[in-house]
């Protein structure tokens, strides 16, 4: 029998190519009704944690936090499954870019998250790897407004004035990331959103207006255990999958993306997170049924560099024994 394995031994043997002790895993979702201050969205973290012990913990703060602190604003849920309301937009025209200027990560909602990731520390020895979610500056930018596709019209009518403030907004998360380090993060959950995708714009297009930006974001947090997670369906998996990240996260599942185990063949270098089909089984399966299935997933990749997860964040309704049932046969 193997010696048991802290969570980040677990992980890095992984990383490293080796076989562990049993197979490694996260899931990770919305608690929409605990997200609206720091001491709720750290409470909801770590009870999740306390009661499925993942192998690591994606911290999955409210999506907008990014942009609260330039004048967006929400009507916040209370209820569990319920997302909050968006209320009011920043840019309400095109000469509004102009206001987004750098933040400092004193800013109150930023330092708000900073105060998140350390109370969850404080819970947690360096056993346990805590990711903070953080999105590309292209996805910050075109939060600041009630719809993603006016942002590319923006860009074609005046790309100067959007482009200055996505550079605002880079230097602002250049910095924000090594706080979350500093705050107790070992590393960044780095989410495109629906940008990287053939259904938002061609490669050509993410390749000037986007990725000069991310590879920013990902240098500055670049000591980290950094995951690159590709969003949404006809994705740029390929194309971003050389940027300095330790793992890649993307829906596998999905048909329109590089599925599993072609990924595996092709990425040599980077740690997969996938295999959960977070919108397929992991919701219409019962226990039993998902107990086998990860079962099968263990023989199946036991000698390669994957750790279980979802292709995003998992829907809140699933069945809390739906979960319990992801580690009874590999843990």
């Amino acid at each position: 029998m193997k010696e048991r394995l802290s969570h980040r031994e677990r992980i890095e043997t992984i990383i490293n190519g080796g076989i562990p002790d049993h197979p490694a895993i996260s899931i990770w979702r919305h608690f929409y009704h605990l997200e609206s201050k720091a001491e709720g969205l750290a409470r909801a973290m770590i009870d999740f944690q306390n009661n499925y012990n993942w192998d690591f913990m994606k911290i999955n703060p409210r999506a907008s936090y990014h942009v609260e602190d330039w004048g967006n604003k929400l009507e916040w849920s209370n209820n569990e499954f319920q997302k909050h309301r968006k209320t009011y937009f920043s840019i309400q025209k095109i000469e509004d870019w102009e206001k987004i200027e750098p933040l400092s990560f004193k800013a109150p909602v930023l330092s708000e998250h900073l105060k998140a990731i350390s109370l969850i520390r404080k819970q947690f020895d360096r056993n346990l790897p805590i990711m903070m979610t953080v999105f590309n500056p292209i996805s910050i930018a075109a939060d600041l407004l009630p719809h993603a596709k006016i942002l590319l019209e923006h860009l074609h009518i005046n790309p100067k004035r959007v482009l200055q403030a996505m550079e605002n907004i880079t230097q602002t998360f250049e910095k924000y990331v090594i706080e979350c380090f500093n705050a107790g993060a070992d590393g960044i959950f780095f989410a495109t959103t629906e940008f990287a995708s053939n259904d938002m714009m061609p490669y050509s297009q993410y390749a000037e207006f986007a990725r000069p930006y991310d590879l920013r974001i990902l240098k500055a947090a670049n000591s980290g255990m950094n995951i690159l997670h590709v969003c949404g369906s006809n994705n740029f998996l390929n194309e971003l999958s050389d940027y300095p990240v330790k793992f890649l996260n993307w829906d596998s599942s999905d048909p329109t993306n590089i599925n599993l185990d072609k990924a595996l063949k092709i990425f040599h270098d980077k740690t997969i997170i996938g295999g959960i089909d977070h919108n397929g089984w992991l919701i219409h399966s019962t226990p039993q049924e998902i107990s086998s299935q990860m079962s099968y997933l263990a023989e199946q990749y036991s000698n390669q560099k994957i750790i279980f997860g979802p292709g995003c964040a998992i829907d809140p309704k699933v069945a809390t024994e739906n979960l319990a049932a992801l580690k009874s046969r590999i843990a």
